[in-house]
């Protein structure tokens, strides 16, 4: 009798221990480390968790501060940053983001809800020129949820998760989060490309080692649509191991002013593509080098139509950059280069208000002139544990025009936006910049 028992419990054992091998083979990704990943969430543990009274988790918070010092040689007298989404600030002490949020899976129901404030908001939403369309819409309502979406997971093969709300962009290899990234200042590629969508998505695994996503957008960066047309939207993921990661992204729209007969049916198309690959990697409690990687994001993008010519109005560019691990993966070291043109501008940051750009690169940009700017940068990164990093980089960017600030400033000749500009100022703008930031980034 106790023999037939243990038989029973033999097998109800093994039955169970095979049905949680089954459901740990169909998590997407299941079993790789990815947090050594350019542009991905570094952390592997995540205190802030709620389960149930079966141990299965309910909600996971997440609390975020980024804060920076950027010191611009150049030293404009508005201490503002020019040409960067990842920091509006100069030579002052700045918190870029601070961002709270809750995720949760719980019995196959999708909700996220992330709130935040900081700098980056007055470079990033507050510049959607998509609200101005209609009424009863304001980046005032918006700006302050990072992103907030609802959806189901049905089991479909490795999963099959449809969302609505606002996300996170899938275009380009970096992250909005500084902290997902091997560098503070994103890429010229990744910087000029969105960091937001409103809109819904499919995502569909058919298999471990691969994920599709369709997506159904407002418009480019908008949270409101810029005309009757909606925009469309595919990521594909394929990671064969834990040491590669494969990407293509593509999207399509109409992102010009609807009313205006030469630009309402204008079209976007963008695509881009990304290799990350580790190829050195050993046990972290061993000196020396721990890990190596690198990463490579290629953009290539155009609008035309309506007497745009997609030779005069396109955006190619490149980011390749190194990073090695050492001392048990708690400094890292990358450096990167990257480049990029933009005849027309359509995508390039305009270095000062309307009216203030002295004539010469008004004149280029008008002409369908190529705007090419290259960039060269070095990061060291200091990691006491998963939960913050302190960062330090060097980066130097040159453009074929008068492109970056200079001592005089972007916004008035005394520095000043709230004081009457002289009829005669214009920004002091340079063919170069050299920064060094220094960065603190707290995530729990």
């Amino acid at each position: 009798m106790k023999k037939a028992f243990l038989a029973i419990a033999a097998i109800a054992l093994a039955a169970g221990s095979q049905a949680q091998d089954s459901a740990q083979a169909k998590i997407p990704f299941g079993g790789m480390d990815l947090s050594w990943i350019n542009g991905q969430n570094r952390q592997k543990n995540f205190p802030l968790v709620v389960t149930d009274k079966n141990g299965e988790t309910i909600l996971t918070g997440v609390v975020l501060l980024d804060g920076y010092f950027n010191y611009n040689f150049a030293r404009p007298k508005d201490n503002t940053q020019t040409i960067s989404a990842a920091t509006g600030r100069s030579n002052e002490f700045t918190l870029n983001q601070a961002s709270i949020g809750i995720e949760s899976n719980y019995k196959n129901i999708i909700g996220r809800l992330w709130l935040q404030t900081g700098n980056s908001l007055n470079i990033v939403q507050e510049a959607d020129g998509s609200v101005g369309r209609g009424r009863n819409t304001s980046t005032g309502n918006l700006k302050f949820i990072r992103e907030a979406a609802a959806g189901y997971h049905f089991n479909v093969d490795h999963g099959l998760n449809v969302e609505m709300g606002i996300f996170m962009s899938y275009i380009g290899l970096e992250s909005y989060v500084t902290q997902e990234n091997w560098s503070y200042q994103r890429s010229l590629v990744c910087d000029f490309t969105p960091f937001y969508f409103q809109g819904a998505r499919l995502q569909y695994y058919p298999s471990k080692k691969f994920k599709t996503e369709l997506w159904l957008l407002n418009g480019w960066q908008s949270y409101n649509s810029w005309s009757k047309n909606i925009g469309f939207g595919n990521s594909n993921y394929f990671r064969p191991s834990e040491n590669v990661q494969l990407v293509a992204n593509f999207y399509y729209g109409n992102d010009s002013k609807s009313g205006t007969p030469e630009l309402s049916k204008v079209r976007r198309f963008h695509h881009d593509n990304s290799i990350v690959a580790r190829y050195h990697k050993k046990d972290p409690s061993q000196g020396g080098i721990t890990q190596a990687a690198f990463s490579l994001n290629t953009h290539y993008g155009f609008q035309s139509g309506e007497g745009v010519k997609r030779k005069d109005n396109y955006m190619a560019g490149t980011s390749l950059a190194h990073r090695l691990w050492f001392n048990h993966n708690k400094l890292a070291w990358t450096v990167r280069g990257g480049w990029l043109t933009n005849p027309g501008g359509y995508l390039a940051f305009i270095p000062a208000a309307a009216g203030n750009i002295p004539n010469d690169y008004d004149i280029a940009i008008a002409s369908g002139k190529d705007l090419k700017v290259g960039e060269l940068s070095t990061t060291l990164d200091i990691m006491p544990n998963d939960f913050v990093t302190f960062r330090f980089e060097y980066l130097h960017r040159k453009a074929n025009m008068p492109y970056f600030a200079g001592a005089g400033g972007t916004t008035s000749q005394t520095g000043f936006n709230n004081d009457p500009i002289d009829p005669a100022w214009k920004a002091d703008l340079r063919t170069s910049e050299n920064r060094v930031i220094v960065g603190v980034n707290f995530r729990l």
